[in-house]
């Protein structure tokens, strides 16, 4: 009998078997191990914040088999990068998960995910209006969340067309 964490995301195992060997490669248990982690973590991680989990559990899995893992679950529709302005490329959950999009803290670097059916509407207007087709959209709003708020006496502002300064939040223990 299967486990609850073993059944939790066979739909997932499945897709990603498929993709791989779709693609001439093989399964391993080291992207066995990366895809659970992968699925197990809901934040938004980095090639090197994956790797870093991976290391605490399978030491001898190597940086450069996350990184093409992580390529495969992209490939496979299993992950989406996203970039929220600090030159980093993240990693989040794509498939069986609904659309949303970004609030960036650009002082402590927290990111909101959230949903807003009327910016969903405008955005439809938009692109009928210029006979556009969407077949995807991806919106960041950059910002300061209300934690920071209070304790900051002047945002810092960005100059108009600048990119937003970002400040990441790092990872102490891989901990969000």
């Amino acid at each position: 009998m299967k486990t609850r964490v073993e059944n939790e995301f066979q739909s997932e195992r499945e897709l990603f078997e498929e993709h791989i060997r779709k693609s001439g490669l093989r399964r391993t248990s080291q992207r066995d191990l990366i895809l659970d982690i992968f699925l197990r973590t809901e934040d938004h991680l980095t090639m090197e914040d994956l790797y870093w989990l991976v290391q605490k559990e399978d030491p001898s899995v190597g940086q450069t088999t996350v990184y093409r893992t992580l390529k495969l679950l992209t490939e496979a529709g299993l992950a989406r990068e996203v970039r929220f302005g600090d030159g980093k490329t993240y990693y989040e959950h794509h498939y069986n998960h609904e659309h949303h999009d970004h609030l960036i803290c650009t002082e402590c670097g927290k990111v909101i995910e959230f949903f807003s059916p009327e910016i969903e509407h405008l955005q439809d207007l938009t692109a009928a209006e210029y006979g556009f087709r969407l077949t995807n959209h991806s919106l960041r709003m950059w910002g300061i969340c209300q934690d920071c708020q209070r304790s900051i006496e002047e945002p810092h502002q960005t100059a108009t067309g600048a990119q937003p300064k970002v400040r990441p939040r790092s990872v102490p223990g891989g901990q969000f």
